[in-house]
C-alpha cells in the first residue's frame, strides 16, 4: 500500500526556518509495507452515555498485532523501490534533525548526515534506516528530549490535582499532578485538519472500555471521552502516520492501557500546540 502525504514541519521556534522540500521526490511513503497501516476512524459526535455491566467491563480489550507499532519512516517513493543504504535526498525535517544531532544547519543532506541519522535510526530500531530525516524521524528526537522532563517549557498548567497533558506539537502526552509526572509521556496521534483536537480545558467525563465507534463500527478500545466526540482511546494500527485521527488522541493500546487506570472521570485534560501539516 502506497500512500502520498504533503508533510509541513513540526512548530518549533519563531525563529527556526521551514525545511526545505525532498526535492522531485516529495511523494513519500512508508519505507516499509505494512498491512495494519490503516485510517482507523474515531467517534465524531459525542458518543450515548450508559454505565457498563460488570460483565463488559470483566472483559480486557484484545492486544495489536506484533509489528503495528513499529517505527516505519516515511521515505522518498524512489528510495524505497530501490531500497537504498543512505540516502541523497534532503528531508522535510532535515533543519530539526540537524540540529537535533548537533551537526551543522545547512539544511542540505550529506555524507555524513546520513551516517548520523543513520545511527540514531538504528539506535531507535527505526525501518528503513536510511538516514532520511523523515517525520517519524523527528518525532522520536522529539520524544526522546521529552522523557526526562516533558513539561520543561511550561506550556501544560500545573495544578494540584491531576491534569492529562496533550502536546499536538510534538505529539506526546502525560499526566502530571502538581509538578510530579505520573504517567508518560507517550507518543500519541491527534486530529488531522479537518478534525483537529479541540484546544484547551476539557474533562473526562465518560470511560468505556470495550467502547465501539457508533458511526464508523470500528474498535476504540480503553475510550477516555473528554470533550463530545473526542477521546483517548487505542487503535490497532501504526499511531505513526502522516495523517492524523479524526479528532481524538489515539495512543498504542499498552499506553492506552495503562492510563485507563491513572485517569478517572471528572479528571482535566489541556490540550494546546498544533500538530505538524494541519
Amino acid at each position: 500500500m502506497i500512500v502520498a502525504a504533503v508533510l509541513l514541519p513540526a512548530e518549533g521556534a519563531a525563529a527556526e526556518p521551514s525545511p526545505p522540500a525532498a526535492g522531485p521526490e516529495a511523494e513519500l511513503v512508508p519505507g516499509v509495507y505494512q498491512p495494519w497501516q490503516i485510517d482507523t476512524p474515531d467517534q465524531v459526535l459525542a458518543p450515548k452515555v450508559y454505565t457498563p455491566s460488570a460483565a463488559e467491563d470483566a472483559v480486557e480489550p484484545a492486544d495489536a498485532a506484533v509489528g503495528a507499532y513499529d517505527l516505519v519512516e516515511y521515505v522518498p517513493l524512489r528510495d524505497a523501490v530501490e531500497r537504498v543504504a543512505c540516502t541523497k535526498s534532503t528531508g522535510p525535517f532535515q533543519r530539526q534533525v540537524e540540529k537535533w544531532l548537533k551537526r551543522k544547519v545547512d539544511g542540505k543532506q550529506s555524507t555524513a548526515d546520513c551516517k548520523a541519522i543513520r545511527a540514531f535510526q538504528k539506535k531507535q530500531k527505526i525501518t528503513p534506516a536510511i538516514g532520511f530525516a523523515g517525520p517519524v524521524t523527528w518525532a522520536r528526537m522529539q520524544y526522546q528530549s521529552a522523557r526526562k522532563n516533558p513539561n520543561a517549557a511550561k506550556k501544560c498548567p500545573v495544578r494540584s490535582y491531576r491534569v492529562a497533558c496533550v502536546d499536538l506539537t510534538r505529539q506526546i502526552t502525560w499526566v502530571q499532578k502538581g509538578k510530579k509526572v505520573v504517567y508518560g509521556p507517550v507518543p500519541m496521534r491527534s486530529g488531522r485538519t479537518a478534525y483537529p483536537t479541540r484546544g484547551g480545558w476539557h474533562k473526562i467525563y465518560w470511560k468505556h472500555k470495550n467502547h465501539v465507534s457508533t458511526l464508523y463500527h470500528q474498535p476504540m478500545p480503553y475510550a477516555q471521552f473528554f470533550d463530545g466526540g473526542q477521546a483517548f482511546h487505542a487503535v490497532y494500527g501504526s499511531i505513526f502516520t502522516t495523517v492524523g485521527s479524526m479528532g481524538c488522541v489515539n495512543l498504542r493500546i499498552g499506553d492506552a492501557r495503562k492510563l485507563w487506570g491513572v485517569l478517572k472521570t471528572g479528571d482535566r485534560v489541556f490540550v494546546w500546540g498544533r500538530r505538524s501539516g494541519t
